[in-house]
């Protein structure tokens, strides 16, 4: 049996060598994209280490039905409690791994978002990273773009997860979800090789009204005065941080798209469902103001991940949203 993992070959194929050879580390640390296949490369590698088959994963042992179903006894996946990974989760790991495994060789830990872990909780890492059972394997998945203690990343193997082709993308959503074929695309493009993201957006009818009405606040806000869009910015910093990232992201892709409409290059935008507001949106901004406005979301992005006033920092982002054309001066 393959994997069960889309894409990813080069690391597929480096942990598939060290099970073939006996040289599995004791620790790995997969990092890439939010949603992008972390989780699900651990979790194979798992299901191959704790399968009872002479050519792991087999798919069919009893080892491998029960990490499909999630209840091996000897494999964990830890993931942070609200927004930080705790000294008590990783207390906890230690103990479970100090103990003979159950069914299998292996004994088995995922930690995902390991950029999430208190400072106590990673210093207390360390000691089992150091000197590991010989039974136990680690796997710590960190978002891209995030950091972790020095001292925790150099004590694994450290392997990462680059976007999948957006055909590849396409063809899993059609072939694996049933996803139809206009859906697939628009998925695959909008996801940006994140395939976990765009299989958990096909049927979430809430996100999609949700990406609807944030594209729907951006038209209007190019129109709108300095008053409604220090209001707009005042409501977005109340709201949870991962939604205000959530909606810069949205609208860096929207204005990539207009970017990429003004220098002729229509077969790679992402919003294809919006094709023709986009051409008629970027004929009222010239490609100087679609970088510069690029530019000013990647900055307030970044801020929005320091310890920045939130709220200063999009009423400064939205006061540099170019007004279209034929607006008269912001009041």
């Amino acid at each position: 049996m393959n994997w069960p993992v889309i894409g990813h070959e080069l690391a597929v194929e480096l942990l598939q060598r060290a099970l073939a050879t006996g040289q599995v580390s004791h620790a790995y640390l997969l990092s890439g994209p939010p949603q992008v296949g972390k989780t699900t490369l651990a979790r194979a590698c798992a299901q191959a280490l704790l399968c009872t088959d002479a050519e792991p994963p087999c798919g069919e042992c009893s080892g491998c039905r029960k990490v499909q179903q999630g209840i091996h006894p000897d494999l964990r996946i830890i993931a942070p409690r609200t927004s930080n990974l705790l000294i008590d989760q990783v207390r906890e790991l230690r103990r479970q791994a100090a103990l003979t495994p159950v069914e299998a060789y292996h004994k088995v830990f995922i930690l995902r978002r390991i950029e999430q872990a208190t400072a106590p909780a990673a210093n207390a890492l360390l000691k089992t990273l150091e000197e590991p059972p010989a039974h136990v394997v680690i796997f710590l998945t960190l978002t891209q773009g995030e950091q972790t203690l020095a001292t925790v990343a150099s004590r694994c193997q450290q392997i990462a997860l680059r976007p999948l082709p957006t055909a590849q993308v396409a063809q899993a959503l059609r072939e694996r979800w049933h996803a139809p074929p206009e859906r697939a695309e628009l998925l695959a493009r909008l996801s940006q090789g994140r395939l976990g993201w765009a299989a958990t957006m096909l049927d979430d009818d809430a996100s999609w009204e949700q990406r609807a009405n944030r594209l729907a606040d951006l038209l209007a806000l190019r129109s709108q005065g300095r008053v409604q869009r220090m209001r707009y910015a005042e409501l977005l910093s109340r709201k949870k941080p991962d939604v205000a990232r959530n909606v810069l992201h949205l609208w860096s892709s929207w204005w990539r798209d207009l970017l990429l409409l003004q220098y002729a290059c229509p077969e790679q935008v992402a919003n294809i469902d919006h094709m023709d507001t986009l051409r008629n949106e970027a004929r009222q901004y010239d490609a100087q103001q679609s970088r510069a406005f690029l530019g000013a979301l990647a900055r307030t992005a970044r801020y929005l991940q320091r310890n920045v006033n939130r709220r200063l920092a999009l009423e400064l982002l939205l006061l540099r949203l170019p007004r279209p054309a034929q607006s008269g001066d912001i009041a």
